[in-house]
């Protein structure tokens, strides 16, 4: 912080392209299985609240769409 570039922002520092590379994979994955999670705990619930499998149901049909989930989007 306390070096001081007279050039504009483009011809700083150098950018570590890797470590952008990880972040974005990162944030993409986190992204992906979020989405998963939500997406099949909101079905889930939906099935165990108003189509009458009760809590057990929602939870054997939460635990079989996150397995489908995974294996589909790995």
């Amino acid at each position: 912080m306390d070096d001081h570039h007279t050039g504009p922002a483009e011809l700083g520092a150098p950018m570590d392209y890797a470590a952008h590379e990880q972040t974005y994979a990162f944030f993409l994955a986190a992204a992906k299985w979020g989405s998963l999670f939500i997406i099949v705990l909101l079905i889930a619930m939906a099935a165990g609240f108003y189509g009458g499998l009760g809590l057990i149901g929602g939870l054997v049909l939460f635990v079989i769409l996150n397995a489908a989930g995974l294996f589909l989007l790995r």
